[in-house]
């Protein structure tokens, strides 16, 4: 800051120098009066006060950690994301070059071996030198450690407007102060420690904390592998980290090199030889950007941010959000995940070919979990986080809710209208009340009235009906032929809307509801009033699925008839450790019994049929041309085709894929649409969402295990009568109806044969 000077006083002037002299000589005289002489051995009012604010200050310095980067990992220990306030990795002394050693102290400290912590020859010598009119600084290595030390824990402690810069803001007081903890520390610690401590917290520029995170920043190495002009110029760059920037300025950076070079030469840390030819070298860095954050991955942008809200949520990283930020970017944690890198892989190709250069933005996602753990191995979606050559960015996760049931942030956007994927759930309450799934029902019944006598023992009422009579419309199915008698696995194996209703017409409503909530299916968007929004099946357009839902619950939903009816809640962070090592709170499993093992088979031996001649029969995932595994899964399609699905599971691997409109409220109409370069009437779960489905569970599924499924009782499958066979479709234009999610009501008299219906 510049000042207005007075002759008198100019440093320029003899007189000016000898006054410059004598003030800072005074100054230096209390101080080291107050460092070797008690108080009642000094004169003066003056300086007795020094050395009577000298004693009450603390001889101890608490010497936490330094603020360190936090690095989130897959499941194989392969970097997903670093997370900081500041970018540091902290090293031994002996996993640095011996360059940076030696160079750091011939130019900041050269008697640093010698002084206990204040070097009363240095500050004598930057007395003469600043008379002389040439300033010249005094402080150790063990002063300026104990400066970074103490604004360091200011900063962590979100007091940054109370940092002291050497030479800016500090009076005689704060001189005093860091000169006293200097003796403490250097009592209490090593010379190499300190030295240790000092080359990790010192700061070399806005993304380079500490000798390690420097070394990468600006010349992509380690601090290990440092060369002597690489070490000499970082040792030059502590004294102005903007000054003597390489990268900005070059010319200034190599001056400070040279006589950081010329002072480990005449130190005797280097010859001769080894001074020519590094003062010989060109300033040459070669950068490695950091990328702080979740949003730079390359892997899992999407499951990283989900990550690190669940830590940012989570009251054992911190009594309030401040202090868990705190505790997150600051601490130096390791936090492993339960993330499947080659699966992620495949996932993310899936999601960015769904679409292709998608210029209309519509959404893709994927998302899976293993069944009996809630691990989740992969989740991604077709989006960038941030805007880059026309690709679809976002930043909410398509794949998670908005809020996690406290209230909150999750970055999700909520997931969407999951279809016909409801109808698994309505069939499991069937076998589970003790029906057969051979029994055959009547799918022309298409009409059900506000005062049909559904069975409902819960005290929910029952709304919303079908009934064109009445100023509504009759429920429709999405093809035509599918109004008749058949059997129901048949209709749930072929997606039919009217043998749902009919099937949902024999049992008891809250036996669903109770089926649904014990596998973990809730809405998407909680509210304060409501943190955990349930999907209530009472509302009868829901058994067709028209609450908005999240793929990874709609994942963790099938997982359970996968873990013969065991429900895990989704995990994503196996493990997280601190900088010292310590283990801190993570997640575990966290199952329980949803539904009976036979039903849970019954309805595995169902949802097979799905793929094997139903509506999914066109995307059967296949290892080989030829060869299948066991799989189940449901399509799913909401009424205006703009949320498709297929949702479905192995032994070991369950899988939820979605594909439609994520934008605004969700209401852009998936029909007379062309996506990637072709021409859909009307976007179905099998056509898109379908594929992404079926070639992930086909190269990913048999890692985790295709083990055939456990079978149903004989009892599920008795049937007096044996059910109608629906024929096999053989292209997308001969598909049997796949899904309708339309409004609610139906009555039991059969209706006419209709029209081609309008798309679930």
């Amino acid at each position: 800051m510049a000042t207005g000077k007075n002759p008198l006083f100019d440093t320029a002037t003899t007189l000016g120098k000898i006054l410059m002299f004598l003030g800072v000589s005074a100054i230096c005289g209390v101080l080291v009066a107050g460092l070797l002489v008690p108080a009642a051995a000094v004169s003066g009012s003056a300086a007795s006060g020094s050395i009577q604010f000298f004693d009450t200050l603390p001889a101890e310095l608490k010497v936490d950690p330094p603020s360190q980067s936090t690095t989130i990992l897959a499941s194989d220990g392969s970097v997903i994301a670093n997370l900081y306030a500041e970018n540091r990795t902290r090293v031994s002394l002996d996993q640095m070059s011996p360059y940076i050693k030696d160079a750091i102290i011939a130019i900041e400290d050269s008697r640093f071996y010698e002084h206990g912590g204040v070097d009363t020859t240095g500050i004598l010598r930057a007395i003469v030198s600043t008379a002389r009119g040439n300033k010249q600084g005094a402080s150790t290595i063990t002063q300026q450690y104990v400066n970074n030390v103490i604004n360091s824990s200011l900063e962590a402690e979100g007091k940054g407007d109370e940092v002291l810069l050497n030479g800016v803001n500090k009076g005689v007081g704060d001189k005093l102060r860091e000169m006293k903890l200097a003796i403490a520390l250097e009592k209490k610690f090593t010379k190499e420690q300190i030295l240790e401590g000092y080359l990790n917290i010192v700061f070399f520029n806005r993304d380079a904390y500490g000798i390690e995170a420097a070394s990468k920043f600006f010349f992509s190495t380690t601090a290990k592998d440092l060369t002597l002009p690489q070490a000499a110029l970082l040792a030059g760059v502590v004294n102005s980290p903007s000054f003597y920037d390489p990268i900005t300025n070059p010319d200034n950076a190599k001056a400070r090199r040279d006589l950081v070079l010329k002072a480990m030469l005449t130190q005797g840390k280097i010859k001769q030889a080894d001074y020519d030819a590094a003062v010989a070298t060109p300033v040459q860095t070669k950068v490695t950007q950091p990328r702080q954050g979740c949003a730079y991955s390359t892997t899992a942008p999407y499951f990283c941010d989900y990550v690190l809200h669940l830590l940012l949520n989570n009251p054992a990283y911190g009594a309030d959000a401040a202090e868990r930020e705190r505790k997150i970017f600051r601490g130096g944690l390791t936090i492993k995940t339960t993330l499947d890198p080659n699966a992620q892989a495949v996932a993310q190709a899936q999601v960015d070919g769904s679409a292709g250069a998608n210029p209309d933005k519509w959404g893709a996602s994927l998302v899976s979990v293993q069944p009996g753990s809630g691990k989740i191995i992969s989740m991604a979606q077709n989006t960038v986080w941030f805007p880059a050559d026309g690709k679809f960015d976002q930043t909410q996760n398509f794949n998670v809710d908005s809020q996690d049931a406290k209230g909150n942030d999750l970055n999700g956007l909520g997931g969407f209208q999951p279809g016909s994927t409801m109808k698994p759930f309505t069939f499991a309450e069937w076998l589970d009340e003790g029906n057969s799934m051979n029994t055959q029902l009547n799918g022309a019944v298409r009409r059900y009235p506000q005062n049909f006598p559904w069975k409902n023992t819960c005290p929910a009422p029952t709304v919303g009906w079908y009934d064109a009579t009445n100023g509504t419309h009759d429920l429709q199915n999405a093809e035509e032929g599918y109004y008749k008698y058949m059997s129901v696995v048949d209709g749930l194996a072929n997606s039919i809307n009217t043998i749902t209703f009919a099937t949902a017409a024999r049992v008891d409503l809250c036996g669903i509801q109770k089926i649904v909530d014990a596998v973990g299916i809730h809405g998407g968007l909680p509210t304060a009033d409501n943190p955990n929004p349930q999907v209530p099946m009472t509302t009868l357009g829901n058994l067709i699925g028209s609450t908005q839902t999240a793929p990874l619950t709609m994942a963790s939903a099938f997982a359970t008839f996968a873990a013969d009816g065991k429900y895990c809640e989704p995990i994503a962070i196996d493990s997280v450790t601190d900088a010292s090592g310590a283990q801190l709170p993570a997640q575990t499993p966290n199952c329980k019994d949803a539904i009976k093992p036979e039903v849970a088979r019954g309805v595995a031996y169902a949802m097979q049929e799905v793929l094997n001649r139903g509506s999914g029969s066109l995307i059967q995932p296949r290892i080989s041309t030829r060869t299948t595994f066991p799989i189940a899964a449901k399509t799913g399609t909401n009424d205006n085709n703009s949320s498709t699905w297929v949702a479905g599971y192995t032994t070991g691997l369950a899988t939820a894929t979605w594909f439609g409109d994520p934008l605004g409220n969700q209401q852009r109409a998936g029909q007379n649409v062309t996506v990637n370069g072709k021409f859909y009437k009307g976007i179905d779960g099998y056509m898109i969402a379908g594929p992404q489905f079926s070639n992930y569970m086909a190269q990913v599924a048999p890692a985790y295990g295709t083990n055939p499924f456990p079978a149903p009782p004989s009892s599920m499958l008795n049937s007096p009568v044996a059910p109608p066979r629906a024929s096999t479709p053989t292209s997308e234009s001969t598909a049997p109806a796949t899904d309708a999610a339309t409004p609610p009501s139906a009555d039991p008299s059969p209706a006419p044969e209709p029209t081609k219906s309008k798309k679930k």
